[in-house]
Parts: C-alpha cells; structure tokens; sequence
C-alpha cells in the first residue's frame, strides 16, 4: 500500500505538469509500482485521419510509467527515460483510453516498466516497455 502522503504528493505533482495538462491527462490511481492514467479523445489529440495521434498513446504510456516509478522512489530521487518501445495494436477512434503501468524490475539505478493501454471496451490498443535511469 502506497502512503497516502506520498499518493497526495504525487497527485499534487501530476497537476503542475504542463505537458500532461495539455494533453489532458487524468491520474486515476497509484500503488507501489503502478499507476493508472487515462486519457480522453479530443480533436486536438487526432492525427490526420481522425484517430488518436500515436504520439499521444506514446505520451500516456510514458506519463503512466514514469508515475509507477515514482511511488517507488526515494524522497529527493529522480528518474528519467532511457528508451521506450510501444507496439500500437489497434486503432483509436473516439474511445477514452486508459493506461497500466506497472514496475518490472528496480535496479539501483535503471528500472524497468511495462504497460498496456485499452479503450472504453477494454480492447487491447497498445503494449509497452521501457527503461528508466536514475538521475
């Protein structure tokens, strides 16, 4: 069971992140090592032929990785990206979409996380894993 100061804490955070606010990203859940975050279709968010941008899923998956890792850090402990490998396995035409990540491995200093991304019908959309490094 995550602490729920640190679950405040990282709520608290995820709101002053400009990036994740522009996308229009929502925090649903945290336990240690894992978080749930969702995101709901906005035109803005479409590639050219009306699904959702790729780029997106990609941003959802890392925001929810990097937030699985942090109930997991050290006060003072910051991670960063090292590499991040998606397989899109189907399209996304208007469907919120939500996002498990949850921690693989916890090295000393490079972690490893996976996650899975499914529409409102709880279709697979995509799947990740991804490396992170302590900085």
């Amino acid at each position: 069971m995550i602490e729920e100061d640190k679950k405040t804490q990282a709520h608290e955070l995820f709101k002053t992140i400009p990036y994740v606010q522009l996308l229009g990203m929502e925090l649903v859940d945290l336990h240690p090592g894992e978080a749930i975050v969702r995101l709901k279709m906005r035109d803005e968010l479409r590639q050219p032929h009306g699904l959702l941008h790729g780029g997106a899923t990609a941003s959802l998956i890392d925001t929810a990785m990097a937030f699985a890792l942090v109930t997991t850090l050290a006060e003072g402990e910051k991670a960063s990206t090292i590499d991040l490998t998606v397989h899109f396995l189907r399209p996304v035409m208007n469907e919120t979409t939500v996002c498990a990540a949850k921690l693989i491995k916890a090295g000393k200093r490079i972690s490893t996380i996976s996650a899975e991304v499914v529409n409102e019908d709880g279709k697979l959309v995509a799947t990740a894993l991804s490396s992170y490094t302590k900085v």
